[in-house]
């Protein structure tokens, strides 16, 4: 139904001193802290991990090379993008008759910051929903003790208990990142680069990060993790994070957690000649995945 003057009875009479709640300020795009953002021209994108050689083995004076004939392809992971879009309507009377700033500028203004939170919430998804119910291509949910390799080998990114954030499972979290394997078993070099937390957790994660000695300890040692410059001495946090107790860690993994755009947000409008409405819509079409599930860490906290 369209906006009409009776949705704006205030706003047609003078005397009315402000117009409020249309300026909050609005958080800058914070799915950046977790994915790479790529173009694409296609309805969908693939990606496919690739499995590779083991270990080379001893070759006995005069014996045969042995051949390693494991390669292949692990798993693959899918982007479906999907298209995002609202709009809203106006009588020409109302255009007509406001006497103050123009309601279909205020309804365009907002329209953007609709589109921009929903495009928050859609891309933290994967990751509020990593613990119990968004799989990754490998079938396992995407913090899991138990991601499979050709190996047999499992690779864990999560603590096989839950933890709060503090000093000891931050630098559980860099020793377990840092035993990571590919596909065939091999040691690959991973560290974690960023904690992100959500808003309850940012004054814990700044003492964590911050004191040069230990942290809610009386002993004079020094705090390893700040000295180090684990983590890059620094946090994100993103307000779209819905467990106020879990925390996650962005590793340096390439080509694992990624946002496509297929088309960007774009904005039309147009008057309907009988009614003498005017119509204005807002459109864009992305998609938000994972690709390989090592591109993250992450603990759901104790409680």
């Amino acid at each position: 139904m369209a906006f009409s003057r009776a949705d704006q009875q205030k706003q047609l009479v003078p005397g009315l001193n402000v117009l409020f709640g249309a300026d909050y300020k609005t958080y800058a795009p914070e799915h950046t802290h977790f994915y790479e953002t790529s173009t694409s021209k296609k309805a969908f994108e693939e990606d496919t991990k690739l499995v590779l050689l083991g270990n080379a083995e001893l070759k006995q004076e005069g014996a045969a090379v042995s051949y390693d004939d494991g390669a292949g392809e692990a798993f693959t992971a899918r982007y479906d993008h999907v298209t995002i879009a609202m709009g809203f309507r106006i009588t020409e009377e109302a255009l007509e008759d406001n006497l103050y700033v123009s309601m279909a500028q205020r309804m365009t203004k907002a329209m953007a910051r609709s589109m921009a939170n929903t495009k928050q919430i859609r891309a933290m998804d994967p990751i509020n929903r990593g613990f119990t119910s968004f799989n990754g291509g490998d079938g396992v949910t995407l913090f899991a003790t138990n991601h499979p390799t050709a190996s047999g080998a499992t690779n864990s990114n999560r603590p096989t208990t839950p933890v709060d954030l503090n000093e000891t499972a931050l630098e559980a979290a860099a020793i377990q990142i840092a035993g990571w394997v590919d596909e065939r078993g091999l040691l690959i070099q991973a560290v974690g680069k960023q904690l992100i937390v959500p808003t309850a957790l940012q004054f814990t994660a700044k003492r964590v990060l911050g004191s040069d000695l230990r942290v809610s300890t009386a002993d004079n040692d020094i705090n390893a993790i700040k000295a180090m410059g684990t983590y890059g001495q620094d946090f994100r946090i993103n307000h779209f994070l819905t467990d106020p107790n879990a925390w996650f860690v962005k590793t340096d993994i390439p080509n694992s957690m990624r946002h496509f755009v297929r088309v960007g947000i774009k904005t039309s409008n147009e008057g309907d000649f009988d009614t003498g409405n005017f119509k204005y819509k807002a459109r864009e079409r992305y998609s938000f995945g994972v690709s390989d599930p090592l591109g993250v860490w992450g603990s759901p906290g104790s409680t």
